[in-house]
């Protein structure tokens, strides 16, 4: 602040969790540039001759993808020779950048079972929700004092609405969203491989709550979790309250 009386630690990105965040950015732009290169591929063969067309009718993308890059060039020029050489060349660009893709994978999964190993073994955590989680703790995550406050950076934690005598708390739409729906995919994960988090729903849906309440009392519960493993030392808290 600029008053000088900020007590808050800022999130410091000079350590392991940086290096992930930006292997996760590469990995970001591969893969979306493999989807722009498939589009592509799949545009030029709506355009093609009648006969090339026929030939990969019916393929699903493994296959389309290994069949295009396998064509070979014609010597003759026209329509028909260019659309076979715009097919090879994207086809052959989808495969480089799977590739790379499961390069950064394999990468991303080294990183987090260096920075947390334990956070791959909670059920429903995968890579990439593990990545996403440790990037919002940063390279500091002991900053975070508290279970409540990972869950409000999370997004997680309900927003105080009171008025008067009317109780409430509404939806926190603030915090890290790509940690929000790591948690959103934790809790899909659960429900549907989790015998206790599936008996979970039933119990609060009879009380009234609506699914999408369920679910967001769920990623409420699945924050500290993941915060004591990502703080190991961290205070014993439930619910941001200290447990005796």
């Amino acid at each position: 602040m600029l008053s000088g009386r900020a007590t808050a630690t800022a999130k410091t990105s000079d350590g392991p969790v940086e290096m992930l965040r930006l292997v996760e950015l590469a990995k970001g732009s591969a893969i979306k540039s493999r989807t722009q290169a498939i589009n592509q591929l799949k545009s030029v063969l709506v355009c093609a001759d009648s006969a090339l067309r026929e030939a990969l009718a019916g393929l699903v993308n493994p296959h389309l993808i290994k069949r295009c890059a396998a064509l070979e060039a014609l010597d003759a020029t026209g329509p028909a020779a260019a659309a076979r050489h715009t097919l090879r060349l994207p086809a052959r660009r989808i495969q480089h950048l799977a590739e790379e893709i499961d390069d950064l994978n394999q990468r991303i999964a080294e990183a987090v079972k260096a920075s947390s190993p334990g956070l791959l073994d909670v059920r429903g955590v995968g890579p990439d929700s593990a990545a996403a989680l440790l990037i919002a703790a940063g390279d500091n995550p002991e900053r975070l004092t508290s279970e409540a406050s990972f869950a409000a950076l999370c997004g997680t934690s309900p927003v105080e609405a009171s008025s008067g005598k009317t109780q409430r708390r509404r939806l926190n739409r603030g915090g890290d969203r790509q940690a929000n729906a790591a948690l959103y995919r934790i809790v899909l994960s659960r429900l549907r491989w989790d015998d206790r988090t599936r008996d979970y729903p039933h119990r609060r849906l009879a009380e009234g709550k609506t699914r999408r309440e369920v679910i967001r009392c769920l990623k409420r519960y699945i924050a500290p979790e993941v915060y004591r493993l990502i703080v190991p030392t961290g205070p014993a808290t439930d619910h941001g309250r200290a447990v005796a």
